[in-house]
């Protein structure tokens, strides 16, 4: 049976590496553990920043179709499906 994992190399400046370090010991966990959270944390923020840029320019474009409530919105997601 194969691993389940990958072991992922790179470089980072010494004071990176020793702040790394530091956060783990704080956090109580492993670096591992520590990177896979870094890395759910900044895939959650890039959702989220994908979320709110869809929402500034749906409501631009609102504005400019005069559609102002949520049930006009609801109708015109919902009579393309």
């Amino acid at each position: 049976m194969g691993r389940k994992t990958t072991i992922v190399g790179f470089s980072v400046s010494p004071t990176i590496a020793r702040e790394y370090d530091r956060l783990s010991v704080r956090q109580g966990t492993t670096k591992s553990e520590l990177f896979r959270r870094m890395v759910e944390t900044y895939k959650a923020r890039l959702d989220e920043e994908a979320y709110f840029g869809l929402q500034r320019k749906m409501a631009k474009k609102a504005r400019t179709t005069g559609v102002f409530t949520e049930k006009e919105v609801e109708r015109i997601v919902f009579e393309d499906r």
